[in-house]
């Protein structure tokens, strides 16, 4: 099973009660100036003038139209069953891996070290770290930073003009002040960090609590950034999972007070495996970075879900299955895709489609407000102000 295929495979369209009116802010799908325009790639709608700047928390819902490729015909039938047992029953609502984009090949979260307050750490894993996603120019940089780590002065000299010589141009003066030189990087950055910890933290702990509550007889695992995540098996019993289809649970954190107790010991348990107290959980410095407070349901069912079957034009006798699904903001697409296709799947990487994104994006979900934790969202159709 292949997805993104073709740039076309992989739309989201972004719900919202918002309507074009007065006002001196441009209302547009994509960036652009207040007219219309189409490219190959591309094509900008100008919608009309908003009173004020569109913003995250406009957006009620996310539409998704999805093509999977590469599809045997002798799974359909059981890819059909897949498909309606997601839209009767929805599925767990956990981070998938895009949300952990800034994890590096050793897995270590950077916001970790953080929180114990070794900001040198932190600040190699930010900076200097390998990971899947770097490429090209990014990739040498990487290597220039690990290879010379601690002379300042002669990496100011080799690395480019970027944000990572500026941090590094810091230290020349100030070879030990790595608390200071974490606060100067970006802050859109440092904020993907934390999210990354506590999306983390939250699968890890829900996980938990399903294979506790449910039993693990009851349970299949995927296997994650996160390790393995469990999800009821398709034959569990609905009673069973009640309170899992019923439930929000907090975003761990130190500033978090309003806890159901009773699943605490858990969260307290995979704390301890990073070596951290709940207490621990927040960061003294700088002053502009902290953890989301909020909660996140922890099961979801997507609205308006269909699904259809066409021949795949890309490979030779495979088909090609279409979604069509709604889903909040916040949660991640690409959940359901696993669900159906019990995770074995794969983004193509051929000549067909672009790179998209760097590793970083939310391009599976749409993110915004505290209880969502913010984040970068990279959409094929999005509505936006200037």
């Amino acid at each position: 099973m292949k997805l993104k295929s073709l740039h076309e495979d992989f739309r989201v369209e972004e719900l919202t009660s918002v309507r074009p009116s007065r006002g001196p802010f441009s209302f547009y799908r994509h960036k652009g100036p207040n007219q219309s325009h189409e490219d190959r790639s591309y094509r900008l709608e100008y919608l009309g003038q908003l009173s004020a700047p569109y913003h995250a928390n406009d957006i009620s819902a996310n539409r998704f139209s999805i093509r999977l490729r590469n599809l045997k015909h002798e799974d359909r039938l059981d890819l059909d069953r897949r498909c309606e047992m997601v839209k009767e029953h929805g599925i767990v609502n956990y981070f998938d891996d895009q949300r952990f984009g800034s994890m590096g090949y050793s897995g270590e979260l950077i916001a970790v070290p953080w929180c114990k307050g070794d900001y040198e750490r932190a600040l190699f894993l930010a900076m200097a770290e390998q990971n899947s996603h770097d490429r090209g120019r990014e990739k040498e940089q990487k290597e220039i930073m690990r290879q010379h780590w601690g002379d300042w002065l002669l990496l100011k000299q080799k690395l480019d003009r970027s944000h990572r010589r500026s941090v590094v141009t810091y230290l020349v003066d100030h070879p030990t002040d790595f608390k200071r030189a974490v606060a100067l990087i970006r802050q859109d950055m440092r904020s993907l960090y934390l999210s990354a910890f506590q999306s983390w933290v939250w699968n890890r702990w829900l996980s938990q609590l399903i294979s506790d509550g449910i039993g693990v007889d009851n349970c299949i695992t995927y296997e994650s950034k996160c390790g393995s995540l469990s999800i009821p098996k398709p034959g569990a019993s609905l009673r069973s999972i009640d309170w899992l289809r019923n439930s929000d649970l907090p975003l761990p954190s130190a500033r978090q007070h309003d806890w159901d107790h009773s699943t605490l010991p858990t969260l307290d348990s995979i704390l301890a495996g990073l070596g951290l107290e709940r207490r621990e959980m927040r960061l003294k410095y700088p002053r502009d970075s902290f953890f989301s407070k909020g909660f996140r349901r922890t099961w979801i069912s997507p609205a308006n879900f269909e699904f259809g079957w066409a021949n795949d034009e890309l490979h030779n006798q495979r088909l090609a299955l279409d979604l069509s699904f709604d889903l909040p903001r916040g949660c991640y697409a690409t959940m359901i895709v696993r669900a159906i296709s019990s995770a074995d799947w794969q983004e193509d990487d051929g000549d067909n489609c672009d790179e998209m994104g760097d590793g970083n994006d939310e391009l599976a979900s749409s993110e915004g407000g505290e209880s969502q934790e913010g984040g970068a969202q990279q959409d094929i159709a999005k509505g936006d102000a200037t």
